[in-house]
């Protein structure tokens, strides 16, 4: 085995887990060689296993027997420069799935041409103090729209259930090359922070533009070009008109006049199971309590991250489940309308908030809006959406005040006498969110939190309060694409990709659909 590089899996209790000796030593036993032939090692995963009383860390590391391992490269960016008669690509969209589609296009010597309808990410600062301090959301520039998308400003969490490896590699590897923490490449449950990931997104597009792509801000499309049934182009609010070879279609889940266009021009679409409820919100502590089986007066051992935690279950035939849980995280206004009130969760790099806040939500599939159906057709999810987030402003009251009550109060059907400190900055208003809800889905989240509160001893207590609505999980609407060439089934040249098109889940997800459908766009034109 002399001058090899193996790699192994070690297991190791967590008051030593940053401990090389033991990681040498512990790597040595599992190739059954002395430790001295151990020469050099490096981590290449990290995870926490908490199941058990004893907390453990499960450690893959890379060995050099009898030699020294080669020195990694630092990732940086590296784009070739697009060449005066590359193809025009139209992308709709500068989130994830919009920005890595453009970057796969400038790999693939193809110019990508970018509209987003909000403003650059540093620009798009000033506009959230609005929204938490003033309870004004400005239409185009929120914490939904703008460069990044909803996931700059809300958590950064990059775990995706993709199961081809290298695309997710490539993801990650594109982002630390930005101004992502090397971390990211080795934690099982990457999350980079809402307060570093604005510079990582400016850099992304520094690099589109140093290699000739382009990105145009404050750029909303209102309408399609098509002729014969084939996408040409876009026309722009401001009456512009941007032509290209092939739209790619990157827009949020939220970009709800996107799927009223594509309505109204007759272009396929297709109604999808999504999920609402509302947000819970815990002290901190109790949750890492919990989760790392101590005290809930003892201090969190250093080494250990804020605890998370991942609930669902299935009730009367429609799922119950946490959704973008964050640990040491804030809740935030992702309203896109004066006229309603919506929440979300975020955290900075550091999670180090004193809550703890999820997601908890129903499944609802298209049967359950039949009632809106007659009015809005295909569109009826949207409506039951909507219909949710104008209630939930009318009892959360003026600006973004949150409708909100005790978890113990909603199980037991009353009103909150008083509210716990929350981390939400517009404030809240004492609502009664069982009533504010369809019935079906508060009795569902009532058997849930039932059952929650079995498997999480201490999650139902007076101080987890509920934060209303969380509507924007997902996409109620599907835009249908082929199965092999991602195009969609009707018009030609036109890719939907991403979470507004139904086809992801956050910000990695976003990120591979967005290259793979570029790559099959570009297979198409080649």
């Amino acid at each position: 085995m002399a001058g090899s590089i193996e790699i192994v899996d070690i297991i190791l209790p967590l008051e030593v887990s940053e401990n090389k000796s033991r990681w040498k030593s512990e790597a040595a036993k599992k190739l059954k060689i002395d430790v001295s032939h151990c020469l050099d090692i490096r981590l290449l995963k990290h995870s926490i296993d908490a199941r058990q009383q004893k907390i453990k860390v499960q450690l893959r590391v890379e060995v050099g027997v009898d030699r020294l391992l080669p020195l990694k490269d630092r990732l940086v960016p590296n784009y070739k420069h697009v060449t005066k008669d590359a193809r025009n690509i139209i992308i709709v969209g500068c989130g994830p799935a919009g920005l890595f589609a453009a970057l796969r296009a400038i790999e693939l010597g193809y110019c990508p041409i970018i509209l987003e309808r909000g403003k650059n990410v540093y620009d798009r600062r000033f506009d959230l103090p609005k929204i938490t301090r003033q309870g004004i959301v400005p239409q185009d520039s929120n914490y939904c729209f703008g460069e990044g998308g909803a996931g700059t400003f809300s958590d950064g969490k990059l775990y995706t259930r993709a199961t081809k490896r290298g695309p997710v590699e490539k993801v990650y590897q594109t982002l630390v090359a930005h101004g992502a923490p090397n971390r990211i490449l080795v934690d099982a449950h990457p999350h980079i922070g809402s307060n570093l990931l604005p510079k990582v997104v400016e850099n992304l597009r520094k690099s589109l533009l140093d290699s000739g792509g382009q990105v145009h801000f404050s750029t909303r499309v209102v309408d399609f070009i098509v002729k014969e049934q084939k996408m040409i182009g876009v026309i722009t609010l401001d009456g512009g008109e941007f032509k290209g070879d092939a739209v790619i279609l990157a827009t949020g889940h939220s970009s709800r006049d996107i799927y009223s266009l594509l309505y109204k021009k007759n272009i396929r679409l297709e109604q999808k199971p999504f999920a609402v409820g509302l947000r819970i919100e815990h002290p901190q502590p109790l949750i890492d309590s919990i989760q790392y089986h101590y005290r809930s007066d003892q201090v969190r051992p250093n080494l250990l991250p804020a605890a998370k935690y991942s609930l669902a279950t299935k009730i009367d035939e429609r799922g119950v489940h946490s959704f973008c849980m964050c640990p040491g995280g804030l809740i935030v206004p992702t309203s896109t309308s004066n006229e309603e009130v919506v929440v979300n969760g975020m955290s900075l790099s550091r999670r180090d908030s004193p809550f703890a806040n999820s997601g908890i939500v129903v499944t609802v599939e298209p049967q359950d809006t039949l009632e809106f159906r007659r009015e809005y057709s295909i569109l009826s999810g949207i409506a039951f959406q909507k219909e949710l987030e104008k209630k939930a402003k009318h009892a959360g009251g003026e600006g973004q005040l949150a409708p909100a009550q005790r978890l113990v109060d909603f199980l037991s059907g009353r009103d909150s006498a008083d509210l716990p400190k929350t981390s939400y900055i517009p404030g809240v208003n004492s609502s009664r969110l069982d009533e504010l809800l369809p019935e079906w889905i508060v009795s569902r989240m009532n058997k849930g939190f039932k059952l929650f509160g079995k498997n999480m001893k201490g999650y139902i207590t007076k101080e987890a309060v509920l934060l209303g609505v969380e509507t924007r999980t997902s996409s109620p609407i599907r835009i249908p694409r082929d199965q092999n060439t991602l195009e969609h089934p009707e018009i030609e040249n036109l890719f939907p990709c991403g979470e507004g098109a139904g086809y992801a889940g956050g910000i990695a997800s976003a990120a591979i659909d967005g290259m793979r459908s570029m790559e099959a766009a570009i297979k198409k034109l080649s």
